[in-house]
């Protein structure tokens, strides 16, 4: 249960909530550009676009939820349960894990366009990390500043989408959210005209009455379209990194609103929010809502070591008196 979001204001900003039961030790990774990247069939990336993002590393392998290349193209990784099918190896092509497939893009790739020609060549295989982690079901947003797409692999193969609202959450597939966007195109961020009847006056009695309808629940098709609405109506003029931690806050969600079978409760253990410009990957936790930023470029970007940072949860207040 996860939200992405890829939005254009004073500059390009990639983000997306982290949504789950619990935290499995993630940390903001820097992968240097001489860090090398040995892929499951073979291939080997000894040199790379340097990357930061929120990973999770296990025998020295960043695993990213999402991240940010050094040129700015992002990527992230979403659950995508009951859709989501990895294909066997196969013969000429690139057969990639999925858990390889973001520092495959990112360490390659300087575009959306360039990740468009490289993934035609790349089969999603069902390789494994090993054992203890088998594969998630996933699908994948990737965008620049200039666009985002959508990855997903499914039984009758790799659908590469085009992306015009900079948005995924989890299911349904791409292409059904986006039929469902049509039952909403009454929503307005203004206040509406009266449609119901002309010989009746209607008094509006409160503000934001253009957006009754928007779906306030916590489904992944229910946040993909508050998100799109939210984020395609943000003020451009206040582009900024508080602005984007707001537009992801539409989504966020408490701890006690979704309980798990198991009587665990669903939280938004993360928020990111990287500046694809400038290299800075900014987050909050459920616990600490203090935002914490990691900048790319005040790291040695040659080096040959990964370079993790704790996050930070416990909270920070900044008291006055």
């Amino acid at each position: 249960m996860c939200t992405a979001v890829s939005y254009q204001a004073d500059h390009h900003y990639f983000g997306r909530t982290l949504d789950l039961e619990c935290s499995f030790g993630e940390q903001v990774t820097i992968t240097p550009r001489n860090y090398p990247f040995s892929f499951v069939d073979g291939q080997r990336l000894a040199q790379h676009y340097a990357i930061i993002g929120m990973a999770r590393i296990q025998k020295n392998y960043p695993l990213y939820y999402d991240a940010a290349n050094e040129k700015g193209l992002s990527m992230a990784a979403l659950n995508f349960p009951d859709h989501a099918f990895y294909m066997p190896k196969s013969q000429g092509v690139m057969n990639i894990a999925p858990f390889e497939l973001i520092a495959w893009v990112l360490g390659q790739c300087k575009s959306v366009e360039e990740a468009k020609i490289l993934l035609r060549k790349t089969n999603i295989a069902d390789f494994s990390f090993d054992q203890a982690l088998p594969n998630t079901p996933l699908h994948w947003m990737i965008a620049d500043a200039r666009c985002s797409i959508v990855v997903e692999p499914c039984k009758d193969g790799l659908h590469i989408h085009d992306n015009p609202v900079g948005v995924l959450t989890n299911n349904p597939p791409f292409e059904t959210q986006m039929m469902n966007l049509s039952h909403y195109t009454h929503l307005t961020n203004r206040q509406p005209q009266p449609m119901f009847c002309g010989r009746i006056p209607i008094q509006y009695y409160s503000r934001g009455m253009g957006t009754v309808g928007l779906p306030g629940d916590f489904s992944s098709a229910s946040r993909f379209v508050r998100a799109a609405f939210v984020m395609q109506n943000s003020n451009g003029q206040q582009g900024s990194v508080g602005q984007f931690f707001h537009v992801l806050g539409s989504v966020l969600q408490p701890m006690g609103s979704v309980q798990l079978q198991n009587g665990e409760y669903v939280r938004t253990v993360y928020t990111s929010c990287i500046n694809t410009d400038l290299g800075i990957y900014y987050y909050t936790t459920y616990e600490n809502q203090q935002i914490t930023a990691v900048d790319l470029h005040r790291e040695e970007l040659d080096a040959q070591r990964l370079i993790a940072y704790d996050l930070i949860t416990e909270q920070r207040i900044n008291q006055y008196n």
